[in-house]
């Protein structure tokens, strides 16, 4: 597999412009963007080392005349999963709650008990 760079920043705009002029820069492929929320973008790219390394330098310089840029890496020799594991998305979205079929539903609370007839004298708590 080739080397994989990872361009963060905050808005599709400087994330755009990080991946173009990454691009622009050496021989390398744009492998996508994933958008992680809040407006945070990641672009990655793949291709040799070397040109992922200039690739990835001339695409934070660029975004950073424009916006932020949050973080930069370059895995120069990523595990063979690595990239389908990125690529995919999450199993499990981030606002899903599981529930366990098989998985006893807790009892049902107590009814509440009723309330003292009008004129009732009202008791005291134990202790006060």
């Amino acid at each position: 597999m080739q080397a994989l760079g990872f361009i963060e920043t905050i808005g599709l705009v400087a994330a755009t412009e990080a991946a173009d002029s990454a691009l622009k820069a050496a021989s390398v492929s744009l492998l996508g963007k994933k958008s992680v929320g809040s407006g945070y973008f990641t672009v990655i790219i793949t291709g040799d080392v070397a040109a992922v390394k200039s690739a990835v330098d001339a695409g934070v310089e660029s975004a950073k005349a424009i916006g932020q840029v949050i973080a930069a890496q370059v895995i120069a020799s990523p595990h063979t999963g690595l990239e389908r594991a990125i690529m995919e998305e999450p199993l499990i979205p981030s606002r899903t709650i599981l529930v366990n079929p098989e998985e006893p539903k807790p009892a049902p609370a107590a009814p509440k008990a009723a309330p003292a007839p009008k004129g009732a004298p009202k008791r005291k708590s134990p202790g006060v």
